[in-house]
């Protein structure tokens, strides 16, 4: 079962991102379901089909079936898509997709999906530390700086809210989210270089700002914010392994 899932994702992953160029996906954006390199696309998924399936007839409904249903899935996305749900079509054409794939594993080879494993404490506990470490420590962390931020000069304050201004919104929210949670796993991983790897990296993308800041409260205030960070994540995971060694469940 695991097998044939494998090689259908591959084929779909081949015929999907690696064999279409731009220029077919750009004149199907064109002709619609009419585009010959529609066609083609199809194609390419058959070829990809066959060579992972390693020919074998078995397969042949199944095939039929995922080519069939990824031409008409394909061709609605291209008739609905426009530039505000772009984004959103591509992920349901990419989920839509994943779901005939497994209609036809379940066709050849049924399975039984436990969830069981949503519930227990090994899980759940990773699943509450990484919300921790992400969502609750960001709201933490700006409680716990916020001293600090007011003591900073006014014109700090303006410098560092020209650079606010001039960078993605939410940008700086979705970093320190995802620094927290790298930290997190590296922890889980045992991987503490890969730490001082990515405070290196911070480091040098960070200059820039503290350099153009030229000052050393401005410094010391990224230099919290960013142990705090690391910190609070290392806890995280060191927590994780601790409770996970069989005292949680003694």
């Amino acid at each position: 079962m695991l097998t044939l899932a494998i090689k259908l994702i591959l084929a779909h992953i081949v015929g999907d991102f690696v064999l279409q160029p731009t220029k077919w996906v750009n004149h199907k954006i064109k002709y619609g379901y009419k585009s010959k390199y529609l066609f083609a696309h199809i194609a390419v998924h058959l070829a990809a089909l066959l060579i992972v399936l390693q020919f074998n007839l078995k397969y042949i409904i199944g095939i039929i079936a995922i080519l069939i249903t990824h031409y008409i899935i394909d061709a609605l996305k291209i008739k609905f898509t426009t530039k505000k749900n772009s984004s959103k079509l591509f992920i349901a054409d990419q989920l839509a997709h994943l779901a005939v794939i497994c209609s036809v594993v379940y066709a050849y080879h049924p399975f039984v999906i436990d969830l069981d494993f949503i519930y227990k404490p090994e899980l759940l506990l990773l699943v509450t530390l990484a919300f921790f470490v992400t969502y609750v420590t960001g709201i933490l962390m700006r409680l716990f700086l916020k001293p600090w931020q007011d003591a900073i000069d006014p014109q700090n304050k303006s410098k560092s809210n020209t650079i606010k201004n001039t960078s993605l919104a939410g940008a700086g929210k979705i970093i320190g989210m995802l620094e927290r949670l790298f930290v997190f796993g590296f922890i889980l991983l045992n991987a503490w270089s890969a730490i001082g790897f990515l405070i290196a990296a911070k480091s040098v993308f960070r200059f820039g700002d503290l350099t153009e800041g030229k000052n050393r409260q401005l410094t010391e205030y990224v230099l919290i914010g960013t142990l705090l960070s690391f910190g609070i994540a290392i806890a995280a995971g060191l927590l994780y392994n601790y409770l996970t060694k069989g005292i949680l469940y003694t």
